[in-house]
């Protein structure tokens, strides 16, 4: 895809965020409603007011009571460990079961981008509440990578061309035949989250001179994945790898199989 293209598409993007924002007053602050879905498909929601000099963006605790309703606790070392770490990877603090931020007006966006990102990747904790999911599937994916002696970055961050920062799962390193690559693991591909990996992905290759390959392996034994959002992937570049498969896309990892 040439560079003027994915320019095309970052404005696109960019556009429709515009358009899909709204807000209005409430109780001392602001509610602004995004044009992010959660997984009931209702707008994702932030709540914003002014505490010591500060916004305070907050989700107002609606996530975490959301998935504990539909049966998703955090009741272990391991499920609280996660989220901890989900949200230090996105600099978001959890304060009395809310997911919140502290932000100025210089850095609100990047601040909001943020939130929203967290509230997009606690929400496909979801599959977690299934009784027959026996271990976290990014772990499962780091495994098989460290079986296979695959070289990766765990948790990687690159910046793209609109300022915001872009956390991957996993980096794999560029190699003699293999540019620098990009891999999300996921839980259950929803539109959200294809659209969200897509202006990630497309916002970091605009912003850099060199090649960036892109993948997203999806764990399709729980949720097959719908076609429209693979192919919105596939418009950004970004192919998908099945889990199912996972022993035929070595090649494309790092060249010892072939690729599905």
């Amino acid at each position: 895809m040439a560079e003027t293209q994915c320019r095309g598409l970052i404005d696109e993007y960019l556009h429709w965020l515009k358009e899909g924002f709204q807000a209005r007053d409430f109780d001392g602050g602001c509610i602004i409603s995004t044009p992010f879905l959660d997984r009931h498909n209702d707008a994702i929601e932030l709540f914003v007011e002014r505490r010591n000099n500060q916004m305070w963006l907050t989700d107002d605790g609606y996530t975490l009571s959301d998935l504990r309703a539909s049966g998703m606790e955090f009741s272990t070392d391991k499920r609280r460990g996660l989220l901890e770490t989900t949200l230090n990877g996105f600099g978001v603090r959890l304060e009395q079961g809310e997911l919140c931020v502290a932000a100025s007006p210089q850095d609100f966006p990047q601040k909001k981008h943020r939130l929203i990102q967290t509230i997009l990747a606690v929400n496909d904790m979801f599959v977690m509440a299934e009784p027959h999911v026996l271990q976290l599937f990014k772990e499962d994916v780091a495994a098989f990578l460290n079986d296979n002696g695959i070289a990766y970055l765990a948790d990687f961050k690159l910046s793209g061309k609109s300022g915001y920062d872009h956390k991957f799962d996993f980096g794999l390193p560029k190699t003699r035949t293999k540019p620098e690559r990009v891999m999300q693991a996921v839980n259950h591909l929803t539109k959200d989250l294809s659209t969200s990996l897509a202006f990630a992905v497309g916002d970091v290759m605009a912003s850099r001179p060199d090649p960036l390959g892109a993948f997203a392996i999806l764990n399709d034994e729980l949720h097959p994945p719908n076609e429209d959002h693979l192919q919105a992937m596939r418009a950004y570049d970004i192919a998908p790898l099945y889990w199912t498969q996972r022993e035929r896309i070595l090649e494309s990892l790092n060249g010892a199989g072939h690729a599905v």
